[in-house]
């Protein structure tokens, strides 16, 4: 069953990958995640289900020197990603097997990702694997929403595979769903764009 989750979610986006870029929200979401994002002592960035890159572009500009990288299950996202960040290690897999050793990465950030993993508890206990000692991780996901009708928007049908909105939507949620694994919310903030209105949230050890 889990191989048939991802397969539809890999080629849901797939098949948006051209014009995913064309959303204004994405775009902007991508920018206040990155400014969001505490960047002080960090290098090396993974950002987990990261589409076309967007979040690791907007980093970039923050701080050209940062060392990123970036995985998403869906190969055409991942295709239009190397071609805006050809420096950038960028890879084709399932976020919760992430192919990265323990301890590499300084932060992690996930942007409206986490509600798409059919196992999201597995995927934050690989953040938490791959994260160096006082290192931290970045999450933004949505907040109060009709679920029903969420995922038509921003020209894209409804999916057709469950997802987990509700899991991460407030503050609390969110802090219920990461402690398992070991992490804790510091800090959080709020971003509209229209009637989606998006959790940020700074996670770090417990």
């Amino acid at each position: 069953m889990t191989d048939d989750l991802l397969a539809a979610v890999r080629a849901r986006f797939d098949g948006r990958a051209a014009e995913y870029d064309t959303s204004e929200m994405h775009r902007e979401l991508a920018a206040a995640a990155a400014d969001f994002a505490d960047l002080d002592g960090v290098r090396d960035v993974l950002d987990v289900a990261t589409g076309t890159g967007l979040v690791l572009r907007a980093l970039r500009e923050r701080d050209p020197a940062l060392r990123l990288s970036g995985i998403d299950l869906s190969g055409g996202m991942v295709e239009v990603a190397r071609g805006e960040l050809p420096d950038a290690v960028l890879v084709e897999g399932d976020a919760t097997v992430l192919p990265f050793g323990d301890d590499t990465f300084d932060l992690v950030t996930c942007v409206t990702g986490l509600h798409l993993f059919p196992d999201p508890d597995a995927a934050v206990a690989e953040w938490v694997r791959v994260l160096r000692p006082g290192g931290r991780a970045v999450t933004a996901t949505f907040g109060d929403i009709d679920l029903s009708q969420h995922g038509g928007r921003h020209g894209a049908e409804p999916p057709p595979y469950p997802t987990h909105h509700e899991r991460f939507r407030t503050p609390e949620l969110l802090a219920a769903a990461v402690a398992p694994a070991g992490l804790a919310l510091a800090r959080h903030a709020w971003w509209s764009n229209g009637d989606d209105r998006v959790l940020l949230a700074d996670l770090l050890p417990a």
